[in-house]
């Protein structure tokens, strides 16, 4: 082949030898010779929108510090999830979406938190790698699909740690009688600009930098701080349940105050979209897990006890606001501040804002904490600038992550009215979710990947890892010689699923998975818009009910008749595909009841990351310098229907050694 010709000249430095095979490649296509792309280079682009990162590369060793015990990872936790959303969104979401049934509001959220939560400890397991729902979309799903969701929640934390920051200002500054507004306003003026605050909120811009400054000390630092205020911050919500059932009137949930769900089902619903704003900060322990000690026990701890305590403790709380005062007559800003000084107690009042101001500081610093890691592990990947990959030599901490967007987020604080932007945030941790959980279905009917490296030494504890994963699936095929590989058809189910029995591995799981997202959708759609958006008759809202649910239903059973992987080491999520799809429709539903303003604003966030992903990540992407050793023309000429490995591996010389490449290809190569 013409191709291997090209390839065999050494005397040709890189540049001009890559710009001959391009051409010489050019040449053998007359499509691309006209000005129009072929369906190779198509299929080929294609793939590298859908590229996987290796699951051998995320192994235990890290450059960060592992410092953290499960009652770290717990607090941490604690700390992400008890803030604003407690005394601030209690209140706002009682009086303008749900009334009373704020509780029951929370408590949809709180299991629709949980199904996702679930998800997270099995990933952990998997892949004990920083980043999160980007990493885990990573390795099964594609980059593309990651570089989204970590774009999302890149302003998830950039957003929500300014409207924290806002959130705490606003309880301090009513302490002092609005002293420091009144001074601000005086002084610097009233701004009426759109999307801008009514003036600067330089104390909100203060606090972020001087949590900054703490994370960016370590994580054991940063840690010790965020154990003391949410001991502080958990003492507080307790006094403030006891308090409240003795204060409590039942009365003002009779219907003479307007009963106890006045908005119905749909205020219910709206208020659940809402509330999933204050459950965001879990995600903060499997963030963590790079630095957790040890993460396959820990993280899956830590998650279930966190997210037990803070929502019964939303709920209780919720419970208690709505019996002290009518909920109509709450105070947004300061609910329950305002409710205890409403009844008499004003000093309970001043107990009640200075725990605020602690539970917000840990979410604060949960925020910080969390988003330069993030930023860290894509980084690393070579999607966004490497300079956010620097570890600090004695900290080891992403110290320069950490002051960039530190400074950002104050920024962000000092000047814009973040207000509107409280659903925003609900959607990019929705979005999240959902593919969290489809990464679960899609790993779990995946065969166990081999390892692509000449022999374990190179793998590190995930080559004994993967060893010992093997001698397990040895064990139980001695055991039970015919066991089918996972993503085939249970031996028990093919004689009365045989038309199932003829597809690939892995095919009828894809198309499965693809109808049970779209059926979801569909049935989210119908459930919302059917009725009084649509006016459909009643003859048609039910047969689409009946056929999105028909749909669902089926394609759950299609995934159940498939083999899994079972792995005895770690932890799994129990009732697969069960729990996993009903965490997809609940999120799905759940985005469906935000606003279209949301929806909007969501749009041209993930255009901008587009133009960034395209721009850069798609050609500084690690997987991409991988692939350039192996860059021949064959991509462009050979193309059978194996995979792009499978293309490249057969046209490579067998002499050939980029001794030329090595110096700029090892830097990216290795992990």
């Amino acid at each position: 082949m013409l191709v291997r010709t090209r390839l065999g000249s050494p005397s040709l430095p890189s540049g001009p030898r890559r710009c001959q095979e391009l051409a010489c490649c050019s040449s053998q296509l007359p499509t691309m010779a006209r000005g129009l792309p072929s369906t190779a280079s198509l299929v080929r682009f294609c793939q590298k929108l859908n590229r996987l990162k290796p699951l051998e590369e995320s192994t235990m060793e890290t450059s960060l510090r592992r410092c953290l015990s499960t009652l770290d990872l717990t607090l941490l936790g604690v700390g992400g999830m008890v803030g604003s959303g407690l005394y601030v969104l209690t209140g706002t979401v009682a009086k303008e979406l749900a009334g009373p049934a704020v509780l029951v509001s929370f408590g949809v959220a709180a299991m629709a938190s949980l199904l996702g939560a679930l998800c997270y400890p099995e990933l952990v397991a998997l892949v004990p790698g920083q980043g999160f729902a980007y990493l885990f979309t990573c390795v099964s799903m594609g980059e593309l699909w990651a570089f989204l969701i970590g774009w999302n929640v890149l302003l998830e934390y950039l957003i929500g740690g300014a409207a924290v920051a806002r959130a705490w200002s606003a309880y301090l500054d009513a302490i002092f009688s609005h002293s420091i507004r009144n001074f601000t306003e005086t002084h610097v003026g009233i701004w009426q600009v759109p999307f801008l605050a009514h003036y600067p909120d330089f104390l909100a811009a203060g606090v972020l930098l001087l949590a900054a400054t703490f994370v960016s000390c370590g994580a054991r630092i940063s840690s010790w701080l965020n154990h003391t205020l949410s001991a502080i911050s958990l003492v507080v919500i307790l006094f403030i349940i006891i308090l409240g059932f003795v204060l409590a009137r039942p009365h003002n949930w009779s219907s003479e105050e307007g009963g106890f769900a006045p908005f119905g089902f749909s205020g219910i619903m709206a208020g659940t979209a809402t509330c999933f704003f204050a459950f965001v900060g879990f995600d903060v322990i499997a963030a963590s897990s790079e630095e957790a000690q040890n993460p396959k026990r820990a993280v899956p701890m830590a998650i279930a006890i966190s997210l037990g305590l803070v929502a019964g403790a939303y709920i209780l709380v919720s419970t208690v606001l709505t019996l002290m005062v009518p909920w109509h007559s709450l105070d947004p800003d300061s609910a329950l501040a305002d409710a205890f000084y409403r009844r008499g107690y004003s000093w309970a009042g001043f107990i009640v804002a200075a725990g605020s101001i602690c539970a917000m500081n840990t979410v604060l610093l949960s925020s910080l904490f969390s988003l330069p890691r993030i930023v860290y592990a894509m980084a690393a990947d070579g999607l966004i600038f490497q300079v956010f990959a620097h570890v600090h030599p004695r900290t080891q901490v992403p110290v320069v992550g950490i002051l960039v967007f530190g400074i950002l987020m104050a920024f962000l604080a000092l000047l814009l009215d973040l207000e509107a932007l409280v659903q925003f945030l609900s959607i990019g941790t929705l979005l999240a979710y959902t593919f969290v959980a489809t990464s679960i279905i899609v790993l779990r009917f995946q065969k166990a990947p081999p390892s692509s490296s000449p022999g374990p030494a190179s793998l590190g504890p995930v080559a004994k890892e993967y060893d010992s994963f093997s001698d397990h699936i040895q064990l139980v095929g001695t055991q039970q010689a015919s066991a089918p590989e996972p993503g085939q058809l249970r031996p028990a189910l093919r004689p009365y699923l045989g038309f199932l029995g003829g597809c690939k591995p892995g095919a009828a799981v894809a198309w499965a998975l693809g109808v049970l997202v779209a059926s979801a959708i569909t049935l989210s759609c119908v459930l919302i818009f059917g009725g009084s958006p649509l006016h459909l008759p009643l003859w048609g809202y039910t047969l689409l009910l009946l056929l999105s649910s028909v749909m669902f239903l089926l394609s759950l059973l299609v995934l159940g008749a498939h083999q899994q992987q079972r792995r005895q080491d770690t932890f799994q999520i129990p009732m697969v595909p069960v729990t996993p799809a009903l965490s997809i429709l609940l999120n799905i539903f759940l985005m469906l009841k935000l606003s279209s303003l949301t929806w909007l604003r969501f749009s041209v966030w993930l255009l901008i990351g587009l133009v960034v992903y395209f721009g850069y990540g798609i050609r500084h992407s690690k997987e991409n310098q991988r692939e350039r050793p192996g860059l021949t023309a064959t991509r462009y000429v050979v193309f059978p229907s194996g995979s792009l490995e499978e293309t490249v591996q057969p046209v490579q010389p067998p002499s050939h050694t980029p001794a030329q490449e090595t110096g700029r290809t090892e830097q990216p190569i290795s992990p």
